[in-house]
């Protein structure tokens, strides 16, 4: 199971463009709200209801986390220790972690990327303790897939699509989402 956590302020795009291509891929996904309410505003105002709340889960069959970012999503994402508390097992567990924009802050402030190489919104850096920065659009790093911001939310969907499916289904999601640059880009 995928789980996308929304926070108060997540950036739409960020969270609905993942979905949407993971859904395309057959992909078992759950939104779940952090907010105690299934109801969660994004950073532009608009009320998405959540297929669950954080407290629904134990999460024993989390494949991968996904984090959208936005402002002030990803810094309540990053302040649910119960959120937190979850991220630090599944990264024990050796599990995929993914983020976008400024959500990677999260990993970074858990010490989760130190010597891995990230990305994230520009100015967010800081935030990425012991990370080897980068201006990359997508970059997968061993455990972590990070996205730099709402113009990467399809490549970093392809890029996890085809880790999670094959390149097969990836490249097959790419040409029916009419997004050939991604295919030339080597998903």
């Amino acid at each position: 199971m995928i789980y996308v956590f929304l926070a108060t302020g997540f950036e739409d795009i960020e969270a609905l463009g993942f979905v949407d291509v993971c859904r395309r891929a057959s992909l078992p996904l759950t939104t779940v709200s952090i907010t105690g309410n299934k109801v969660v505003t994004s950073a532009h105002g608009v009320g998405i209801v959540a297929d669950s709340l954080f407290e629904d889960h134990n999460y024993e069959d989390a494949e991968l986390l996904y984090l959208p970012g936005g402002m002030p999503g990803a810094t309540n994402l990053d302040s649910h220790e119960g959120l937190r508390g979850l991220i630090l097992q599944h990264h024990a567990d050796g599990k995929p972690l993914a983020a976008i924009c400024a959500a990677p802050l999260v990993y970074g402030n858990l010490g989760l990327l130190e010597g891995v190489k990230a990305t994230c919104y520009p100015g967010f850096e800081d935030y990425l303790t012991g990370a080897d920065t980068c201006g990359d659009l997508v970059v997968c790093d061993g455990q972590f897939f990070l996205g730099k911001g709402p113009g990467a939310v399809l490549k970093l969907s392809y890029e996890i699509v085809a880790r999670l499916c094959g390149e097969d289904i990836a490249r097959q999601i790419c040409e029916g989402m009419l997004y050939p640059d991604a295919i030339k880009a080597g998903v």
